[in-house]
């Protein structure tokens, strides 16, 4: 019949699908090196090197040292996110009242913000 039975298949599309996730586990493990404040420079770079060149080592060694904190630094950076480009600053980054009016309703027409940090962050501004 054929020269590649599926068990074959499957046993590739498993190996594939294996190595993609290993890729995202790294890609990731970099991300978290990178946004983490308490890691020196030197301390990244080190981290960095580690994860390049010995991947299985340093991944495992990175989450022994830093695993506590690595889903809590994601949730962080997510709210530093939302904290600077969604929720209105006040009047002193330039435009004044109007013009945070009009990009929060920019936000919430964009779908970014629900319709109560919409109803809040209009408050703020109006006060």
């Amino acid at each position: 019949m054929s020269g590649y039975p599926l068990l074959n298949a499957f046993w590739t599309m498993f190996l594939f699908f294996g190595w993609l996730l290993w890729i995202f586990l790294v890609v990731w493990v970099l991300m978290d090196i990178f946004r983490s404040r308490d890691i020196s420079g030197w301390g990244k770079a080190g981290w960095t090197i580690l994860v390049i060149f010995l991947p299985l080592i340093g991944i495992l060694a990175y989450e022994v040292v830093h695993g506590d904190h690595f889903f809590g630094r994601s949730d962080a950076y997510g709210n530093d996110v939302y904290q600077t480009e969604v929720q209105p600053q006040g009047r002193h980054r330039g435009g004044g009242g109007a013009s945070d009016l009009a990009q929060l309703s920019d936000l919430h027409d964009r779908g970014v913000i629900s319709d109560a940090e919409f109803e809040r962050g209009k408050e703020k501004i109006l006060q």
